[in-house]
């Protein structure tokens, strides 16, 4: 079960990417139905750090509270500074037990100096995605998704794409409940796929046309139809290959695979939050019949409907007035899915407690 959590301070660390795992998993959420995490902030030198945008961050506690965490949390940070050799041994002791390790952007860096990502897959951001294939060979590194999960070690790309790598591992452990509590709390969508583009391929137009709001609007309502690129572009007055096209340009991924992803996380939140039999949920959510919904359980979240019921269904009651919709969510599959340089000469201190974050 996902747990305690200690994210570690680097010096040169970027203070957005370090926001967001504070965010995700430093806040009591008790009260709108989220998790409680045992969060702890920790660094290899207690005291002062300067960040990479020239205030300093007080961290009091070091590294022992890394001991037996259930993720160990690497933000971004100055690429090519000198990293204390104690963290890379946190990260690497943390691996060999099992437990989770997730870097935001840069911090890839880390866990590649650590060893952790030799043979698997791997991302950042992607103006770092050659330097971290050239440093560090025997890792295969995508440059074009939010995030990678392989086997417990998730590398998520820049900046915001840290969000939806946190809660991916909360998803994991925790359920989609759990997820969508923390998401609607930041208001981000509770999902993007880790398979979604890092960028989208067209420039957003000056004056942007609501077709695709619409269009998406009206794909969440209809899950429970058998929905072709026809059909939809025929909604959206376009030809199938400009909808198509323009789709993927607009959303980051293809219409086929955003429509199955929107259907995974109905099903997620229907077997968490009801004791509907699995033929009746696979014809709410569009899959039609249990066997097909349960490929794309097996195939995106590895694990059978089944099985998900019995570990989050129970004892993951339903948050008031739940949504199950997401704005932008791209393919499905769990494995897929540059900071400012600015200096300030009398530079800010942020005291940072030893149970976490003000």
């Amino acid at each position: 079960m996902l747990k305690k959590i200690v994210c570690v301070a680097i010096p040169g660390m970027a203070p957005f990417e370090f926001g967001v795992i504070c965010e995700v998993f430093g806040i009591d959420r008790s009260a709108h139905g989220g998790p409680v995490f045992d969060f702890h902030v920790v660094t290899a030198v207690p005291g002062a750090l300067r960040t990479k945008i020239g205030f300093d961050i007080v961290v009091r506690d070091d590294l022992t509270a890394a001991a037996d965490a259930d993720l160990i949390a690497i933000p971004a940070y100055e690429a090519g500074s000198e990293i204390h050799p104690d963290v890379l041994r946190v990260v690497r002791e943390a691996e060999a037990r099992g437990a989770w390790v997730l870097s935001v952007c840069s911090g890839a860096f880390i866990l590649g100096a650590a060893g952790i990502l030799d043979g698997r897959r791997s991302t950042t951001h992607w103006m770092y995605a050659d330097a971290l294939a050239e440093s560090y060979p025997n890792t295969t590194v995508d440059p074009d998704v939010l995030f990678v999960d392989d086997r417990h070690v998730v590398t998520g790309a820049g900046t915001a794409a840290g969000i939806d790598a946190a809660l991916h591992v909360v998803r994991r452990e925790l359920g989609a409940a759990a997820a969508n509590v923390i998401a609607r709390r930041m208001v981000v969508p509770p999902q993007r796929d880790g398979g979604q583009s890092q960028f989208i391929q067209a420039p957003i137009p000056e004056q942007r046309s609501d077709s695709f709001a619409t269009i998406t609007d009206w794909m969440l309502q209809s899950l429970n139809q058998d929905l072709t690129v026809d059909q939809l572009a025929r909604r959206a007055l376009m030809s199938p290959r400009t909808f198509a096209r323009r789709f993927r340009a607009e959303l980051g991924t293809t219409p086929t695979a955003w429509l199955n992803r929107q259907r995974l996380i109905m099903a997620q939140q229907l077997l968490e939050q009801t004791d509907d039999t699995l033929d009746l949920i696979a014809a709410q959510t569009g899959f039609g019949a249990a066997s097909v919904m349960r490929h794309h359980f097996v195939r995106s979240l590895q694990t059978t409907p089944t099985a998900y019921r019995r570990t989050f269904g129970a004892r993951r009651p339903a948050p008031d007035n739940q949504v199950p919709v997401v704005g932008d969510s791209g393919s499905p599959g769990w494995d897929y899915g540059v900071v400012a340089r600015n200096t300030s000469p009398e530079p800010a201190k942020v005291t940072v407690p030893s149970s976490g974050v003000m």
